[in-house]
């Protein structure tokens, strides 16, 4: 089990070096949310000053700030570009305030817990109580409950949601075991995993049902200005009476202008925007461009846009820092546990190293194509490794420890028998279903064909599809490859020690 542990510390140190540029993008956010009009609520002028940019004007306001004005992206992954040194700086914060946090080792480390786990919820009550009372949010709680039976039969659908619970619950990473260390033998463990899945999955409806009603004002609030927009149009175009135009009768009104009027209404067609509701909702975003994206578009059509934009920023770096604790612990537990690291280096010392090598090879996402790289990271550094690293200590555990050791073990500390279903769901249930999303991740990769990313083309102000580079696709083996592979080579690494061992142990005849 060796190997699993192994891999775990290197699928830890890959989620260190890229997740922590995410609270780099949350501080400078959170900075730039003291301005008066947020700067991410208006295109700027041009360089002639006789308009607003054009990529912004293509875009929009939120996805120029996002991918100009903070990531200043590259037209694709090949041209790196420099560092950018904002970011870069707010990356050298980020670092910073994590090896404070974790400096005196794991007892100081529980403590900040506290904390950043903490005022997330009280943020999320006060973001709830807002969105609920939003026009439109009960739009976005309809999109979120009714059920849609395509996206339930899409194998990805069940990927990302697998991938979800393995980050949340912070399985395969080994930050569970490594704060798990520091309990008393006596732990009730059993209570704490009900517990902790229990607040997990609770947690994550509680967030859902918050960023759906804000998700549903943003969309209500567009679909309603695109309504505006072509009312406005029409009505001074064929000189229609003020506020005859509504949501109910404009499909049946833009029909018989076209049938009534068919070349002055062939002139001001490609300015008609097809307004709906419907295709707003299904716009839906995932990972950065949520937090960053659509939440700010939100956020820039509140009232006091400002406080909102300084309470939101400030839990996401919450929850980050949050993450990274835990996640940096899985790497700095077994390091200081280990003699021969620990006899040379004080725990001050080690923690600094991780930071400062993590922070250097981090600062490759603060490039002009450094977002292409984080997604990479993102997509491909703890999926596949997770599922085979946690499949492979279930079997560790039920099949090689033995489960009847395993039970005797947890009544020992207890003082409860386990009972039947906690042993048909580690021994049958959970490998059952890891081998059935592990099958569904390589036949979607397998199906999909050549890998693809979405770059950004700022002379159209939108993301396009392309195919990434060689040394991109070697990039995502070599990443995939480098945490899996621990598990077998240390393993044969292990049978090879103990056969020299066994072969110098033997009597000589």
């Amino acid at each position: 089990m060796y190997g699993g542990g192994v891999a775990s510390v290197v699928v830890s140190f890959f989620l260190a070096m890229y997740y922590n540029v995410i609270n780099a993008w949350a501080f400078w956010y959170l900075f730039h949310s003291f301005q008066d009009p947020l700067p991410w609520s208006v295109c700027p002028l041009n360089g002639n000053r006789t308009g607003y940019d054009e990529e912004c004007e293509k875009a929009s306001s939120t996805q120029y700030f996002w991918y100009r004005k903070t990531l200043n992206i590259s037209p694709s992954i090949q041209e790196n570009g420099n560092v950018q040194w904002e970011p870069a700086l707010c990356l050298l914060l980020a670092w910073l305030v994590v090896y404070l946090c974790i400096l005196r080792g794991t007892e100081s480390t529980g403590k900040v817990v506290y904390f950043t786990a903490s005022l997330p919820y009280c943020v999320l009550v006060i973001y709830l109580v807002r969105g609920l009372t939003l026009h439109g949010a009960t739009n976005g709680l309809m999109y979120m409950f009714t059920p849609k039976m395509e996206q339930l039969a899409n194998p990805k659908a069940w990927i990302n949601g697998a991938t979800q619970i393995f980050f949340s619950l912070g399985l395969g990473f080994g930050s569970l075991i490594a704060f798990a260390s520091y309990n008393e033998p006596s732990s009730n463990c059993q209570k704490h995993a009900i517990i902790v899945s229990l607040i997990n999955s609770s947690t994550s409806i509680f967030a859902s049902i918050v960023t759906f009603s804000i998700y549903g004002f943003k969309a209500t609030f567009n679909y309603e200005n695109c309504l505006r927009k072509v009312s406005l149009l029409l009505t001074n175009t064929f000189d229609l009476e003020d506020g005859f135009l509504t949501a109910s009768n404009l499909e049946q009104v833009k029909g018989y202008l076209a049938s009534a009027y068919p070349s002055k209404y062939s002139e001001v067609f490609p300015h008609i925007k097809n307004c709906s509701l419907e295709s707003e909702l299904d716009t839906a975003v995932q990972g950065t461009g949520l937090a960053f994206i659509v939440y700010t578009e939100a956020i820039k059509n509140m009232e006091v846009s400002q406080l909102w934009s300084v309470l939101y920023f400030f839990m996401l770096l919450m929850l980050g820092i949050g993450s990274m604790l835990g996640n940096t612990a899985a790497i700095l537990t077994p390091l200081t546990d280990s003699k021969i690291i620990s006899s040379h280096l004080p725990k001050e010392a080690i923690s600094g190293l991780v930071c400062l090598v993590s922070c250097a090879i981090g600062m490759v996402f603060t490039t002009e194509a450094g977002n292409y790289w984080f997604d990479i990271f993102n997509d491909y550094a703890a999926t596949l490794s997770l599922l085979l690293i946690v499949l492979v200590e279930t079997i560790a555990v039920c099949y090689v420890y033995g489960l009847r050791r395993f039970e005797s073990d947890l009544k020992a500390m207890t003082g409860q028998a386990v009972s039947w279903y906690w042993k048909v769901m580690w021994a049958g249930v959970s490998p059952l279903l890891i081998v059935g999303l592990f099958i569904f991740y390589l036949s979607d990769y397998i199906l999909t064909g050549t890998l693809k990313y979405q770059a950004w083309e700022a002379s159209q102000g939108q993301l396009v599809t392309k195919d990434y580079p060689a040394y991109a696709l070697a990039a995502i083996g070599l990443l995939v490859a480098s945490s899996t592979m621990c598990i077998p080579l240390v393993a044969l690494g292990t049978f090879v020690l103990r056969r020299l061992r066994r072969g110098d142990a033997a009597p000589v005849a």
